[in-house]
C-alpha cells in the first residue's frame, strides 16, 4: 500500500517548465501541481517585459531556475538547458506550453495564410518542441516525459481557430514520431489537449467568449475546465504512475471531444 501512496510523489523529480505568462496560463496550474507534488522546477519567462509578471509565480514556486526563454532568439533555448546541466546536471519532465502565430495570419483563412506567418507559426508552436526533445535526451539519463498542449481544433475544424489547426495537428504528430524514437531510451511524450481556457494566448482568438459558451453548453459535464485540472492531469503523466504510457494525445476537456 505504501508503494501505491508513493506512485503520484514527484519527491526528488527535477523539470522544467516553459510558457508561464501569468497566473492565469496553463503552464502555471502545471507548475502548482508539480510543485505541490515535491519536484524542483525551473521556470523561464519570454523577455524583459514579461518578467515582472513570471518571477513572483517563480519565488512562490520556490523555482531555484529562473532564465529567460524566447525560442525565436538565437541560442536562448540552447542557454537554458545548459543552465540545468550546470546546476542539476539531470532532469525528469519538461513542460512546453508555448505556441504563436501572426495577428493577420491567425484571423485569416488557412489559404490566405502568409508563408513567413505559417512558418513562424510553426517554428515557435512545433519545432520548438522538437528541439526541447533533443537538447532534454541526453539530460534524462534514467528516462524522463515530456509534454506539450494542443487544442480539438488540430482533429476536426473549430470556427476562427484558423492557422493554429493545421500546426497544432503538426505538434501532435511530432510527439507521437519522437515517442516512438525515445521509447528505447525510457523517454515518454504525451499532447495534452485542453478544453478552451481563458488565458492570454486565447485571447487572440476572434470570438474566444463565444468558443467559450458553445464548449460549456456542448461538453458532457456542461462546464469549462481550469488550468487546475490541467495541472493535475500533467503531473499525473510525469509521475511513475505513467510509466507505460507515451506517444497519447489526452484531452481535459470535459469530455466536449467525444460529442459528434
Amino acid at each position: 500500500m505504501t508503494e501505491f501512496k508513493n506512485f503520484m510523489s514527484l519527491e526528488g523529480k527535477k523539470g522544467l517548465v516553459v510558457g508561464i505568462a501569468n497566473e492565469h496560463s496553463i503552464a502555471y496550474g502545471c507548475a502548482q501541481a508539480f510543485h505541490g507534488l515535491g519536484a524542483d522546477l525551473a521556470v523561464t519567462y519570454l523577455n524583459a517585459k514579461a518578467e515582472s509578471y513570471v518571477r513572483p509565480l517563480a519565488e512562490q514556486l520556490e523555482a531555484p531556475i529562473f532564465v529567460p526563454c524566447d525560442v525565436r532568439e538565437e541560442g536562448q533555448l540552447e542557454a537554458v538547458f545548459e543552465k540545468i546541466e550546470q546546476e542539476w546536471g539531470e532532469l525528469d519532465f519538461v513542460l512546453h506550453s508555448i505556441a504563436f502565430a501572426p495577428r493577420d495570419d491567425l484571423h485569416g483563412r488557412v489559404v490566405d495564410c502568409s508563408s513567413e506567418g505559417f512558418l513562424m507559426a510553426m517554428d515557435v508552436s512545433c519545432h520548438s518542441f522538437i528541439r526541447m526533445a533533443k537538447l532534454a535526451e541526453p539530460l534524462m539519463k534514467n528516462g524522463g516525459s515530456l509534454l506539450t498542449m494542443s487544442y480539438f481544433g488540430a482533429e476536426k475544424v473549430v470556427e476562427d481557430y484558423n492557422l493554429m489547426g493545421p500546426v497544432k495537428a503538426a505538434l501532435e504528430s511530432a510527439t507521437r514520431y519522437m515517442a516512438a524514437e525515445l521509447g528505447p531510451k525510457n523517454i515518454r511524450l504525451h499532447v495534452i489537449s485542453p478544453g478552451p481556457l481563458k488565458t492570454r494566448a486565447a485571447s487572440g482568438i476572434n470570438r474566444f467568449d463565444e468558443l467559450l459558451e458553445k464548449a460549456a453548453a456542448r461538453a458532457p459535464e456542461r462546464h469549462l475546465v481550469t488550468i487546475e485540472d490541467v495541472g493535475a492531469v500533467a503531473a499525473a503523466l510525469v509521475s511513475d504512475a505513467a510509466k507505460s504510457l507515451t506517444g497519447n494525445t489526452i484531452y481535459v476537456d470535459a469530455g466536449y471531444n467525444i460529442i459528434g
